[in-house]
């Protein structure tokens, strides 16, 4: 499957195995979305259980919470990582602390999907990784798969949780195939996985970057370097011990994103990492991503976002120490 179709399939399965999921955001129904993720659910499920959306994230996400409190599961679509802002008031007093506000005695199972990320040709607030604004929120839980796989059963764990779960779905990877096991025993959600053996440095990555690290890791296997990928899969909560496991096998460290690297995930990742490793560690940690401003239009976003050779770089600055 592609990434989309594994995010539909996942979507459907949920729909048909429990009558309280609901998913709901503009053009999600008729349209199918507009990168055709829902595609064909309202046609088999009706409009009360898919459901087109004004135009109001806001909205969306005060039903959406709402709806939730009354019993239901419901999955909201913002239709770009953009449009999140005039929601992000209910997300972050509302939704994250609903939990704790009634002493735990009220549970918000809300899946917020957000297409994110570059490489797609769109101007801003249709290519940017607000990420890091998420995962900084105590009660929300922040998620990005990279591969189909990844995607069918993380979104079927997301809605399954009790917590509300932000899912950041890599957009300009949704057309990229790989097999989908529906009857498999998935890893826990926030579980970070080795997904490349290496000796030499570890490069760790989340959601679209991951296939430009394992890219990354190819060439320099030719070099004569071995690279361990590690995808992070969360980056709230963050599997440090997985990480930390990779670190002190190969000593060195650099953590790729989209979004800008100043306070972005990879800080937080540096920061820890050189806290539990720091008598493992032979060179600093290192941060691969985008640049300390607003997204650029489509011709300079391929300078923009972090690349083959600019990860590579990292790769030599780390050996160099």
């Amino acid at each position: 499957m592609t990434i989309a179709k594994a995010i539909n399939e996942s979507l459907r399965t949920s729909l048909e195995t429990d009558p309280k999921v609901l998913v709901m955001g503009e053009d999600v129904g008729k349209l199918g979305g507009v990168f055709r993720v829902t595609d064909g659910l309202q046609k088999d499920f009706g409009e009360e259980r898919v459901i087109d959306t004004p135009l109001a994230e806001s909205g969306i996400i005060g039903t959406a919470i709402g709806l939730a409190l009354r019993g239901y599961r419901p999955v909201a679509e913002i239709q770009f990582d953009g449009f999140v802002f005039p929601a992000y008031d209910q997300i972050v007093t509302q939704l994250a602390k609903m939990h704790a506000r009634a002493l735990g005695k009220v549970k918000l199972p809300v899946v917020i999907r957000i297409p994110y990320g570059g490489g797609i040709g769109a101007v801003e607030h249709h290519s940017e990784s607000p990420e890091a604004l998420f995962a900084h929120v105590p009660g929300l839980k922040v998620v990005s798969p990279a591969t189909p796989s990844d995607a069918y059963w993380m979104m079927r764990q997301a809605i399954e949780c009790d917590d509300p779960v932000i899912f950041f779905e890599p957009k300009r990877r949704y057309w990229d195939k790989g097999e989908v096991d529906t009857a498999a025993v998935p890893a826990p959600l926030h579980r970070a996985r080795v997904v490349r053996e290496g000796t030499d440095l570890t490069l760790a990555a989340y959601g679209p970057m991951v296939k430009t690290c394992l890219e990354a890791a190819a060439v320099a296997e030719e070099e004569g370097r071995s690279l361990e990928v590690v995808d992070l899969r969360s980056m709230s909560p963050i599997d440090f011990d997985t990480l930390q496991a990779s670190v002190e096998k190969t000593r060195r460290l650099v953590v790729v994103h989209e979004a800008p690297v100043f306070l972005g995930t990879g800080a937080e990742i540096a920061a820890r990492i050189t806290e539990r490793c720091f008598y493992h560690l032979e060179a600093p940690v290192l941060r691969v991503g985008g640049f300390h401003a607003p997204y650029p239009p489509a011709r300079l976003e391929e300078d923009y976002l972090p690349n083959l050779d600019r990860v590579l770089d990292s790769v030599d600055r780390a050996l160099a120490f």
